[in-house]
């Protein structure tokens, strides 16, 4: 009875925490997960030669649309950050669970299990502090932004694209560099557009740990973890194996 008595209170304390958590959070609306620095290109007269560009800190940043991002940079994200990206509503039970598990095991409490979603808001409207507290308040507006733009733009799948293109504009990718667009330039050299699958590949391997994956900071970690990116490509049926090999 004693243990039956002091399970309930644990619950009933635990829903009574979250809830505070919950009316505690910001109310967001999608506007508020929209990038706001960006980096100010000057061309010449004749519209086609960049003379100069500025950068405000920590907005190194050139905003694309997921029209303009090749599949398989998309595609590279999603297998290494969130595979079930497409099939969750804002948080991933199955990679919670897992990271719970992991966590219990090794006592190092370092799996978080974010998925895109979460970190878009990270990124752009909460802060880095690492407390339950946040977590949670992380995972309830994850799914509170996933309804608000399924309502607004429609369907699921459009508001899965509209949050790919935040997460791909607004991930940090090392030098103050954010989004694909600028990681693309200062890494290769080229637009996001115009980067092989290796390259999509190298680019995604980065966000584990910026100053270890970086392609720049150790060739061999990179490298490492490019092939790690591919691999998980593969598994997931993104890539063909001829590609992979590639």
């Amino acid at each position: 009875l004693c243990i039956i008595v002091v399970a309930i209170a644990g619950v009933a304390g635990g829903g009574l925490f979250v809830k505070k958590i919950i009316d505690n959070s910001p109310d967001i609306t999608p506007d508020d997960v929209k990038p706001q620095g960006f980096t100010t290109l000057v061309y010449a007269d004749d519209g086609t030669t960049e003379i100069e560009r500025f950068v405000a800190a920590g907005s190194n940043r050139v905003y694309k649309t997921i029209d303009e991002i090749p599949a398989d940079l998309q595609h590279a994200f999603v297998a290494i950050e969130d595979e079930r990206f497409y099939e969750h509503n804002g948080i991933d039970i199955r990679g919670i669970m897992r990271a719970m598990a992991e966590n219990i095991k090794t006592m190092s409490f370092s799996q978080g299990a974010s998925t895109l979603t979460q970190q878009v808001l990270k990124n752009e409207v909460l802060d880095n502090e690492k407390s339950i507290s946040r977590k949670i308040k992380e995972q309830y507006l994850a799914v509170s932004l996933e309804n608000a733009l399924k309502k607004q733009l429609g369907s699921k799948d459009a508001a899965k694209k509209y949050i790919l293109e935040l997460y791909l504009n607004t991930i940090p990718l090392h030098h103050g560099l954010r989004g694909v667009e600028a990681a693309s330039q200062y890494y290769f050299g080229k637009h996001a557009s115009e980067l092989t699958l290796a390259e999509a590949a190298s680019i995604a391997g980065i966000t584990k740990t910026p100053s270890l994956y970086a392609p720049d900071m150790n060739e061999e970690e990179s490298r490492k973890r490019q092939l790690t990116v591919l691999q998980k490509m593969l598994d997931l049926g993104m890539i063909t194996q001829a590609e992979h090999d590639e």
